[in-house]
Parts: structure tokens; C-alpha cells; sequence
């Protein structure tokens, strides 16, 4: 993995991610951004093997979307997800309770990926130390995989909990923990899994793997542990195109202090519209070669 601290514009940091020595993807690890989109490291832009850019910076619709993160939406009342937060019999509110995350260092790093240490603070409170692992691998012809494992620990010696809309009221808005932002098409994606298809019947379910198809591109999405596997998904097509693996949908999740809580999402990322069966054989492979 090759680096450079001068990066893009906006940025302080940005490595770059390779798969099998072509260029996939960069990851802005220290971005200058603005507190209430919840200064955090992404990935963007994303790209197939053969050069097409899958992932969204900053879009009009929701500037704290930023390409493949980590954001959760309330940990005990901090937002680390960026925008206004969903209050209870208020509805969607502009508060000062944004955190960021905060680059620490890198225990390994290479060309084809990286594990890195990272502070999610509340101002100068440090709440939860979080230990994030990505490794590019090549699948298949025109096909990579993108294996992003978190680890959240709770360092702050009194308990927490991730929460999200949903567990404040506002039901089947579950969203928080790993999300990847496309971009806008000139019609919505596809979005199906192993036995359902369209948005209204993937969004909340909890199916081992989720596709989103156009003409140009297609990513499928695997949960990797036992834990991943029973996170619902978190969908939107119509109104913009985005997928996350959902920690809280409708209910908090304990942060116990000092006890990992570990999710691994593995994204297939290729080039073309793929259908049903292909998309499958791929889940196959994300998640076989991740468990190997």
C-alpha cells in the first residue's frame, strides 16, 4: 500500500489499495471535513477492475455519505454518522453532538491492504477504539473483493450502546455500521438477494448476501461472521442508491466495556449488470475464500 500526505484536495491523508497491482481504490485516512458530517477515514473512489467508480463523495442529497465507512448514527448520544440526528417525538433535529474518528496508526499495512487503529472521540473523549482491516483480493474476470472487518471496544469505562433512527422512533431508518454510497445513475439499481428482489423487500431483511446491479456495475455484499449474518441489511434504490449492514434496526446494541464487538462485510465490486445465479456464485466465493 502505497501513501501520501499530501492527497487529494480536502485531505491530509490518503493511501492507495491495490489488487493483484492495479489501482482499486484510495483511502482518505485523516479528511478534512466539516464537524457535522462526522469527520471519519473512507474509501472513495472505488473502482471495478475495469475503471468504473462505484462509490459517491459528498452527494447533494446527504454530504455526510462518504464512500465505504464505518458510521453509526448514536453511540449514547454521539453522532458518528454526520448530519441531523432522529430524536424521539421530535423527529430529525440539528444538535451539537457530533464525533469523529481519529487516525492512530497503522499496525500492518501493504499493497493490497492494511490494518489500522482509530480513536471515535466526543470532543476530547475518547469512547471507543476501533481496529479496522481491509485486504483487496482478486475473484474472478472482471471481479475483486473488497473484505473490511471492524472491531469496536468500548474504552471509555462506563457503558455504551449503538443506537440509530430506529431505536429512536423512526421505524425502518435502522441504518449505522458498515455503508457503501454508489453513485446516482440515470435509473435506480437493481437490488436483490437469494430469494427477494426490489427495495421494499431486501431493505430489513436479514439474507446472507445482498447485490446491487446496473448496467455498468454490480456489488455483492456478504456478511462473513455468524454475528454479520444476523445484522438486516439497510437498502435505499429509488430515492439514491446505498447499502449498510445494520448494527441496531430495531433494538440498541450493548457496547460492554472492554468487549469487542467485531462485524466483517466482504463486497464483491464488478464490472457489468450481474443476474441472480452470478451473483451468487460469487457470495459463494466472498464468503468461502473469507472463512479459509
Amino acid at each position: 500500500m502505497t501513501e501520501s500526505h499530501t492527497g487529494t484536495a480536502g485531505t491530509a491523508g490518503t493511501a492507495e489499495l491495490r489488487c493483484g497491482g492495479r489501482l482499486v481504490a484510495r483511502y482518505e485516512y485523516r479528511p478534512r471535513l466539516a464537524g457535522r458530517e462526522s469527520p471519519r477515514p473512507y474509501l472513495h473512489p472505488v473502482r471495478t477492475l475495469g475503471g468504473t467508480v462505484v462509490t459517491e463523495l459528498r452527494p447533494a442529497d446527504h454530504v455526510h455519505h462518504l464512500g465505504v465507512s464505518v458510521a453509526v448514527p448514536d453511540v449514547s448520544g454521539a453522532n458518528f454518522w454526520g448530519g441531523r440526528t432522529f430524536v424521539r417525538d421530535r423527529g430529525p433535529a440539528e444538535l451539537d453532538n457530533h464525533g469523529c474518528q481519529r487516525h492512530l496508526g497503522w499496525p500492518d499495512r501493504r499493497e493490497d491492504g492494511f490494518t489500522e487503529e482509530i480513536a471515535w472521540q466526543r470532543g476530547e473523549r475518547r469512547l471507543l477504539t476501533e481496529r479496522r482491516t481491509v485486504t483487496a483480493r482478486e475473484l474472478e474476470d472482471g471481479c475483486w473483493a473488497l473484505d473490511l472487518t471492524t472491531e469496536l471496544t468500548n474504552v471509555c469505562g462506563e457503558e455504551l450502546s449503538v443506537g440509530s433512527p430506529a431505536t429512536n422512533g423512526r421505524p425502518g431508518a435502522g441504518y449505522g455500521g458498515f455503508f457503501w454510497r454508489p453513485p446516482i445513475g440515470a435509473r435506480p439499481p437493481e437490488v436483490f438477494t437469494d430469494r427477494a428482489e426490489g427495495e421494499e423487500a431486501v431493505h430489513g431483511s436479514r439474507a446472507p448476501w445482498l447485490a446491487m446491479a446496473t448496467d455498468t456495475w454490480t456489488l455483492v455484499f456478504a456478511g462473513a461472521t455468524e454475528e454479520t449474518r444476523r445484522d438486516r441489511w439497510f437498502v435505499r434504490a429509488a430515492e439514491y442508491p446505498g447499502v449498510g449492514s445494520a448494527l441496531a434496526w430495531d433494538r440498541r446494541l450493548p457496547l460492554p466495556a472492554g468487549r469487542p464487538v467485531v462485524r466483517r462485510v466482504v463486497t464483491g465490486v464488478a464490472d457489468g449488470r450481474l443476474d441472480r445465479a452470478a451473483a451468487a456464485r460469487i457470495a459463494a466465493r466472498l464468503t468461502e475464500e473469507a472463512i479459509a
